[in-house]
């Protein structure tokens, strides 16, 4: 398909206004590394989670999961829980806040704040830099791999080789499409940082989101209800399984069959289980070392970190998920010739850009395509961004040069994040699909995170080296259990690498003495987690007896279990609509209703409490939080 005049001029507008706002906020983030990497903590809490929506608003995930509502229809909703989707609720209840107070620039930083300053915290420091490394460089990778695909739809390489000086195979295009697009998401996150990631997601977002609501509508114009039901299976429409998936697609569609035994979900029930086990302990760790809590660390407050990660699941789900309705039921009803003249070679992943050619007008088209570039690039970018960070602030400031200038810093960011993308596009052009990186990072890569970071909010004796012995047998083991069971879904053999990871964890911890009294103390005293902390609480009390321990783990669950029940109402919701199943949308608005209004009474209206606690301590002088550098550049 070749695109139209307007569309073009339509996309080459958003590509150059993303550049102009690079340039424009250039002066204002090179400040300092904290106005760069952090926007120097001025930024509005609900511009932080429109950023931070549009960085998930990902162009390789939406088509992954449009692929995967075509497969599983309304059990598609469930699958995401392998990031886990509802680490977002976590983090609003409570991790944001505990996250927060430390008050420090990356998730490396964080570790004195826990550990002190002795070997086992340098251990720790190092080995968090270097999961960051390799989970930013596999994300960067998955992006690169779905933007080559998508691009390559709607530009064909016979369109453009006639004005370029060189040829290229079919296999080379989409990578050259994946260079050009990343090499723009580069330069402008390279020259504004972070206020320039946020200010353009918020453009981003909006693009998506009218992009959204169009092609729902659209959708909704073109299949009927009952012309649907034709083209489904029976279960199809319903979010409920059995012990098995039981969705028979060989009247149908045979091919689909294969897919499903080739993603290996056949069994759904311990499929699901394993996800709730895994997200369960990976949500209690609290974020990665990745754009997600970097965004968390730029909010102005504890309070207002919190009501950020609320803010994502409510902007981002309604949109995202009526456009994957949309595109789904369009593609069910209008590409099943195709899917089928294809045989066993369907490549689903291109539901997504095949619909799109087929049914978006002119105008809306480059609208469109401007929105999924920008959501791509709004989580390539915040990547990107966070990348450099650990890199910069914690191993070359840290170790290398700790009286480097602040313009010295500035420019080895700009080279770091270049290498950075340089090196996950070399990865990227040796991974097949979407699927299989998606699959290694989620699973086998987290899988190596959890345990460390769960023990680290929740056990007193947890020291640096625990935590580094833990992270690295973790990160061993996800390189390694892929090899010891090839063809094996990464999520089935997570409960090896979590063991693997929990007896670094223990054996690392009792080789060496607990941390250093006094930091265990100004931690507690100003994160204030619950958890086996009482020889600690004993000794705070001694010195505060007015001090108190955090109770709110009751109310912390329960607000939990209500909040991912209202997560997963935001989800299903815009599906219903959009396949017009009126009685199963009705009783989940009532569902939402009454769980908005649970959250409000038992979680929001008590977090302005939250920032007082913490101001009392810190004017009280009993808690001293940890100050930024704010040296600007010469």
């Amino acid at each position: 398909m070749n695109l139209s005049t307007i569309d073009i001029l339509i996309i080459l507008g958003y590509l150059v206004s993303t550049i102009f706002i690079g340039i424009y906020l250039k002066k204002r983030a090179s400040k300092n590394i904290n106005s760069y990497f952090l926007g120097g903590n001025t930024l509005p809490w609900y511009m932080l989670g429109l950023s931070n929506a549009s960085g998930m608003f990902d162009i390789s995930g939406t088509m992954w999961m449009v692929t995967l509502m075509f497969v599983y229809g309304l059990k598609s909703v469930w699958i995401p829980w392998l990031w886990p989707v509802f680490n977002q609720i976590f983090l609003m209840v409570y991790l944001s806040v505990w996250l927060r107070r430390s008050n420090v620039l990356t998730g490396a930083e964080w570790i004195k704040t826990r550990f002190g300053n002795g070997k086992g915290s340098h251990m720790s420091h190092i080995i968090v830099v270097v999961f960051a490394i390799i989970s930013a460089l596999g994300f960067l990778s998955y992006g690169f791999i779905g933007i080559g695909k998508f691009i390559e739809i709607f530009l064909p390489w016979d369109a453009i080789s006639p004005y370029l000086p060189f040829d290229l195979s079919p296999e080379q295009v989409p990578n050259f499409y994946g260079i050009v697009l990343t090499s723009i998401a580069t330069f402008y996150v390279v020259m504004g940082g972070l206020m320039s990631v946020v200010w353009t997601d918020v453009l981003q977002f909006t693009i998506m989101t009218v992009s959204a609501i169009v092609i729902g509508v659209i959708a909704m114009n073109k299949v009927s209800h009952d012309t649907l039901m034709t083209v489904i299976p029976d279960g199809w429409e319903s979010p409920f399984f059995g012990w098995n998936l039981d969705l028979d697609w060989s009247k149908i569609l045979p091919s689909v069959n294969d897919k499903i035994a080739s993603d290996g979900f056949s069994l759904f029930s311990i499929f699901f289980m394993m996800m709730l086990f895994k997200g369960v302990f990976s949500s209690m760790a609290g974020p990665a070392p990745n754009f997600d809590m970097q965004k968390v660390l730029a909010t102005k407050s504890p309070s207002e970190a919190a009501k950020m990660s609320g803010f994502v699941s409510l902007v981002l789900l309604f949109p995202r998920y009526f456009m994957i309705a949309g595109f789904t039921i369009l593609a069910l009803v209008y590409f099943q010739d195709d899917f089928l003249a294809m045989g066993d070679q369907v490549d689903f992943e291109t539901v997504l850009p095949m619909a799109i050619s087929e049914f978006v007008p002119v105008g809306l088209m480059g609208l469109l395509l401007a929105g999924l570039l920008a959501a791509f690039m709004s989580t390539f970018a915040s990547t990107v961004n966070a990348a450099p960070a650990y890199l910069i602030n914690d191993i070359y400031l840290k170790y290398i040069n700790p009286n480097a200038s602040p313009k010295k810093l500035m420019n080895y960011s700009y080279l770091v994040s270049f290498l950075v993308v340089a090196i996950s596009t070399l990865i990227g052009l040796y991974i097949e699909d979407i699927n299989s990186v998606l699959q290694w990072i989620v699973s086998a890569l987290y899988g190596g995170y959890i345990a460390a970071n769960v023990l680290k909010w929740h056990w007193w004796r947890f020291n640096g080296s625990g935590y580094f012995w833990g992270m690295a047998a973790g990160i061993i083991a996800s390189m390694v259990f892929p090899l010891v069971f090839p063809g094996v879904l990464p999520l089935y053999y997570f409960p090896l690498t979590l063991l693997a990871s929990v007896i670094g964890c223990v054996v690392g911890t009792y080789s060496a003495p607990p941390a250093d009294e006094k930091i265990l103390i100004e931690f507690y005293r100003s994160v204030r987690p619950w958890g086996f902390w009482k020889p600690i609480h004993n000794k705070v009390v001694m010195l505060d007896p007015a001090f108190e321990k955090n109770s709110q783990l009751k109310r912390n669950t329960i607000n939990i279990i209500v909040g991912i029940i209202w997560q997963t109402c935001l989800t299903i919701i815009p599906v219903y609509i959009v396949i017009r199943e009126q009685l199963p949308l009705v009783i989940s608005v009532v569902i939402l209703i009454i769980t908005m209004l649970i959250l409000k009474k038992n979680w929001y209206d008590k977090l302005d409490r939250e920032d007082e606690i913490l101001d009392q301590e810190i004017e009280n002088g009993t808690i001293d939080m940890p100050q930024k550098e704010e040296a600007s550049v010469a």
